[in-house]
């Protein structure tokens, strides 16, 4: 059967990228590859929205987060990080590791954070350093108000991170515009490349940061990769194959225009959402994002079972829930290398698992409130 992957990364990959990643290595410091190496700088800063180098790494997108936290800041420094799920502690815990004393704003799962509440802590502490948060929290599917939180961050000292790893390319964030400081992404979400590579950009604000900074680091030096990269070059051996990869995804994307890159994720989004809603189900996000819907689990039905129906049956993968939601949630995502018959096909076999396990539904009434809202756009 035809797999179809509706998980918030990985996620499918077109064929002009998998063809990419499996043609014959080239050297890292040849001609053909300074060539390569330069297309990516030049997309990257067209998807960040943004004027400033984006530093590239070979890592996952956890790795580019604890390289912000050794670059940023020393050790004692004053933190302030948004806890709404899985990914926010995931800020916590790292600053936590290298000695930071880390404020946190606990946020109900599934719910935003109130930008009021970051205006608070930031007038009561003066010697907070940085504030990060995310830009949509995978793990419960809400999508955070950036542009209220970086208003209030830049009428102050500190900068602002924004984990924008899974959002970026299919949430609106136009990092130079809103202000916001340090913005890091991955290759295996919306920008349909395969893991492996990590992104960071930095603000002028960041970058004085940088220079303060005293926390060790060593394959984590932005400072040395920014030199590097200017004459499109890395410290270290990239990861070749990749980057070729991600040259044509971010072909892809330009040549697609990146608003109607957004609104396509809007659309599928909007779909998902009134599909699961026409089976009677509850969407578990406050504001749902463009990128993954969290879907409340029925009452009796057992998360990995209906999992691995809709996998094994259907050939449709999707995920469960994460930390305190394990067995309560499923996500459904809609980024990357999807369309509408996969949008369909994913509502479809949602339809058919439920039934199946006794959930009662009638039969299409999914399907055809997704129809509703894709049968009138072009693809």
């Amino acid at each position: 059967m035809n797999r179809r992957l509706l998980t918030p990364g990985p996620t499918s990959l077109p064929p002009q990228v998998r063809i990419a990643a499996a043609k014959e290595i080239i050297h890292h410091r040849s001609d053909e590859f300074l060539k390569v190496f330069q297309e990516v700088r030049e997309g990257l800063k067209s998807i960040f929205q943004t004027r400033n180098e984006v530093l590239i790494f070979t890592c996952s997108g956890t790795g580019v987060m604890e390289a912000v936290i050794v670059n940023l800041l020393s050790p004692k420094d004053k933190i302030l990080v948004i806890k709404g799920g899985k990914f926010g502690e995931r800020w916590a815990d790292i600053g936590a590791s290298f000695g930071l004393q880390v404020t946190g704003i606990d946020v109900e799962w599934g719910r935003v954070v109130d930008p009021n509440l970051i205006e608070k802590e930031l007038s009561r502490d003066s010697q907070i350093k940085a504030v990060f948060t995310q830009l949509v929290e995978t793990s419960t599917g809400v999508v955070y108000d950036i542009k209220s939180i970086a208003r209030i961050v830049k009428e102050t000292e500190a900068v602002l991170v924004v984990d924008a790893i899974s959002g970026l390319g299919g949430e609106y964030l136009p990092a130079d515009e809103w202000g916001v400081d340090v913005v890091v992404g991955a290759s295996q979400k919306a920008l349909m490349a395969p893991p492996g590579l990590a992104f960071v950009s930095l603000s002028d604000k960041a970058w004085k940061l940088v220079e303060e900074s005293t926390l060790p680091r060593y394959y984590w030096n932005f400072k040395e990769a920014l030199r590097m990269q200017k004459n499109n070059q890395t410290p270290f051996t990239p990861a070749v194959s990749l980057i070729c990869a991600l040259r044509e995804s971010l072909k892809l994307i330009k040549e697609k225009g990146e608003d109607n890159i957004l609104k396509h994720h809007a659309r599928l989004a909007e779909a998902t959402r009134k599909g699961v809603l026409a089976l009677g189900l509850k969407i578990f996000s406050e504001a749902p994002s463009n990128i993954v819907t969290a879907i409340e689990l029925p009452l009796g039905i057992e998360d990995k079972k209906l999992r691995a129906l809709m996998r094994d049956r259907y050939g449709v993968e999707i995920t469960g829930g994460q930390g305190k939601l394990k067995g309560k949630i499923i996500r459904i995502a809609h980024l990357g290398w999807v369309d509408a018959l996969d949008i369909m096909a994913g509502i479809s076999s949602l339809e058919m698992a439920l039934s199946q396990m006794g959930f009662k539904v009638n039969l299409g009434e999914g399907v055809k409130a997704a129809e509703k809202v894709l049968s009138g756009s072009e693809e």
